[in-house]
């Protein structure tokens, strides 16, 4: 039966002591390593979601999914519309059963642009994202314009902050920062053949991917504050002067953690937001709010070196990003678990240690949760779903399916 996620009143997961040993007991009969997605938890994630963009609809990016079922699921709710995805294959991919497929990176993968340029069912369901004509010329030469479908764009803002004192802030992705420099690139390409720029996209990673949470990011929270205000200027400006060129179809903006202050700005009509799906720890260090932990795995106690510690097979399944503790996935049940400074999470095994660990028997089970939503999906063949106490379903992740696309 197909995944539904029905609003939520209640919130199990905020009672730890019950919510983890009850996903525990549902799942007692499946050998670690397993990964769960709780679906009161998720559904609780999406329909929170949905009341944080306050109507401006979301695109799903897939990459913080991969997990088609999931996909479905949510894109089934109203509010959710389209998909953001990560690689050209992945959105032919998806785009073999979805209509409205936004790749979120520049491609120069030649045979997927030859696969693209050659059907005309899936070039009207996908969309690239250019922010150089550079892009358009590899386009060219793996198809001329002639010899193919007209191909969708979307144009990438460069959303960053630039602050005379701090720099650069935020991430180093498009080169088209100034309101003139994409009114002049969207004007070069509406006079290129084989090309229809439909889109815009402005992805404000600062603001929608940096934690503000206690005393202690006081400046972080005044930092996005002001990229937020500098940001809704110049991206409505750069906007509307696009328009003025191009028809767009959709101008999207945000992430998980910036959906309310990319909703109040009337330039944008959709938020690209997915890893609040799964509610992994990098978004325990947000103020605004607090997803639910609806994805974690388990993994086998295997040994027990001394009285205070348990080593569990593998766990090394570390998130991408500037290297350091906070890209580790953290024990979080049995409770007061910690790693060992000397080897912390490995590759094929991970020590633990603390109280909880003396109580650790060869074959026990720790939970974990990890730090970037969709990259759990890499190291697991599927999820179990769980709900209501019982296994309800399982899902295959992309790697499931054999597809590993970046």
């Amino acid at each position: 039966m197909p995944l539904t996620l029905a609003p939520q009143n209640d919130r199990p997961w905020q009672k730890p002591a019950e919510w983890w040993p009850r996903l525990a007991s549902a799942t007692a009969g499946i050998e670690p390593p397993f990964g769960v997605v709780a679906v009161e938890a998720l559904a609780a994630n999406a329909h929170d979601m949905l009341q944080r963009a306050q109507g401006t609809p979301i695109r799903v990016a897939s990459k913080s999914v991969r997990v088609r079922g999931v996909l479905d699921a949510v894109l089934a709710l109203p509010g959710f519309r389209g998909i953001l995805a990560y690689t050209l294959p992945e959105a032919l991919w998806l785009a073999e059963t979805h209509d409205d497929v936004v790749v979120g990176y520049p491609t120069a993968d030649h045979l997927a642009i030859a696969k693209l340029a050659s059907d005309e069912k899936l070039a009207s369901r996908v969309t690239l994202m250019v922010d150089s004509f550079t892009q358009l010329d590899l386009i060219d030469a793996v198809a001329p314009p002639s010899q193919r479908a007209t191909i969708r764009l979307c144009l990438e803002l460069d959303a960053s902050y630039r602050n005379p004192v701090l720099g650069h802030v935020g991430v180093r992705r498009s080169p088209i920062h100034e309101v003139a420099e994409a009114a002049s690139v969207a004007a070069a390409i509406v006079k290129r053949p084989g090309f229809r720029l439909v889109g815009m996209m402005g992805y404000e990673a600062q603001v929608a991917g940096v934690g503000n949470q206690g005393l202690g990011n006081v400046a972080i929270r005044a930092m996005q504050k002001a990229s937020s205000a500098e940001l809704r200027e110049r991206r409505g400006a750069a906007v509307a002067a696009v328009r003025k060129v191009a028809e767009l179809e959709f101008v999207n903006g945000g992430g998980t953690g910036s959906l309310e202050s990319t909703h109040d700005d009337p330039s944008v009509t959709e938020i690209a937001a997915g890893s609040g799906l799964f509610g992994p720890l990098l978004f325990d260090g947000y103020e605004h709010f607090q997803p639910a932990p609806a994805a974690s795995f388990a993994m086998s106690v295997v040994r027990r070196p001394s009285a205070d510690i348990a080593t569990v097979l593998g766990g090394g399944w570390i998130a991408s990003g500037p290297p350091g503790q906070d890209r580790l996935p953290r024990p979080v049940w049995p409770e007061g678990l910690k790693y060992l400074s000397r080897e912390e999470a490995g590759e094929v095994q991970t020590p633990v240690q603390g109280d909880a660990a003396r109580d650790l028997k060869v074959g026990d089970r720790v939970w974990f949760r990890h730090v970037k939503a969709g990259e759990l999906s890499e190291h697991l063949n599927e999820f179990v779903l769980v709900e209501d106490g019982r296994i309800v379903d399982r899902m295959p992740t992309y790697r499931g399916e054999g597809k590993a696309f970046l």
